[in-house]
């Protein structure tokens, strides 16, 4: 159910919501700038929901196709093959949000009742086990899970932020991959100006008639040699909001994809955006990271070992193989070291 009913708010309402309403403007910190539009992109991933009673800020989950698929023939997609925008994902969660079957999941967790949930992603099912040895396992680490069942211990105490996620992701196929978060963020930054992204794209990333161009501006796209795309020298002093930084896979390609939300040069702070699944359980899907610096040494490049990345990385589900990288500075520089881009028709439009 959502927070937010219908209906018409009397006097004192009306004004109490727009007292909110004024608070909560991004204005109120950002500015009118680009750096505001961004955060209002970031906080469409979001929506407060009352789930069995709690309520509940839901983040959008982190959704690629393939990358659990590889023990089963087939694989599945995600809705909207992980590229929809956040507007189009919502309507359906909230919808799932009302099935018997989710209900009864949220029962399940709050029964007061120590279990294992066992999700079949390609069958869209979860069973339970309550089985001591399974338990047991699963608290000592030994991890039975797959890639496309992952086991999931819950305590029995209530639903929380991260089960909604394991539903969503898991049973609803929900969320957006990286690169269509970054899509979806420059779409809002270029709408600021009275743009359409995918119009004014359209050609360059060779988009079919009738076809999304998010599916098309993938982190191979950004990573392009396409004249739409400036590399930017990374010293920091050269970074602005809404560049995108790219991070390398093994192979040495690009993987993955961020984007710069605001810089401030004067406290040595770097706030970027993403979606990605390795991060702490309440971090999860899209969310926010930090990069500090000292102010005084902005020609040191983003590579830098002394930059000081906070975001943690860790394992989608407990127990499962953790990620090679403690953190996103390590993950940045390894395989080659990451780049920075901007699209030229965002610099242009902001007069970077």
């Amino acid at each position: 159910m959502s927070l937010i009913q219908a209906g018409t708010l009397g006097a004192d309402e009306t004004e109490d919501a727009g007292i909110i309403a004024e608070f909560a403007n991004p204005a109120r910190v950002w500015g009118n700038g680009i750096e505001t539009i961004i955060e209002e992109a970031y906080r469409e991933c979001f929506k407060t929901f009352i789930i069995a009673g709690k309520v509940m800020n839901v983040r959008m989950p982190f959704a690629e196709n393939h990358e659990r698929d590889s023990l089963v023939e087939g694989g599945w997609e995600f809705l909207g093959k992980g590229k929809a925008d956040p507007a189009s994902l919502w309507k359906p969660a909230s919808e799932i949000f009302e099935t018997e079957d989710f209900k009864h999941y949220a029962l399940s967790l709050g029964d007061g009742k120590e279990k294992v949930i066992i999700f079949d992603i390609p069958a869209k099912k979860w069973t339970i086990s309550e089985d001591i040895f399974d338990i047991a396992r699963m608290k000592v680490g030994s991890y039975h899970g797959l890639p496309h069942k992952p086991y999931v211990l819950v305590s029995g105490k209530g639903i929380k932020e991260s089960d909604v996620y394991n539903y969503l992701y898991c049973i609803g196929w929900i969320g957006m991959d990286c690169s269509a978060f970054v899509w979806h963020t420059l779409s809002r930054v270029a709408k600021g100006k009275g743009l359409d992204l995918g119009k004014q794209l359209s050609r360059v990333l060779g988009v079919p008639r009738g076809t999304s161009p998010s599916i098309y501006a993938g982190t191979s796209f950004y990573n392009s040699r396409s004249h739409e795309l400036v590399a930017v020298k990374e010293q920091l002093k050269n970074l602005r909001p809404g560049d995108i930084l790219l991070f390398r896979a093994s192979d040495g390609l690009m993987a993955h994809s961020a984007i710069i939300q605001s810089i401030d040069f004067s406290r040595g702070i770097i706030r970027y955006l993403q979606a990605t699944d390795e991060a702490p359980q309440q971090e999860r899907g899209v969310h926010e990271s930090f990069i500090y610096f000292n102010p005084a040494k902005t020609d040191l490049a983003l590579s830098d070992e002394s930059l000081l990345w906070s975001q943690k990385r860790f394992s989608p589900f407990p127990g499962e193989k953790a990620s090679a990288f403690s953190d996103d500075g390590q993950r940045y520089r390894a395989y080659g070291g990451g780049r920075v881009v901007r699209l030229a028709l965002i610099a242009n439009l902001y007069k970077y």
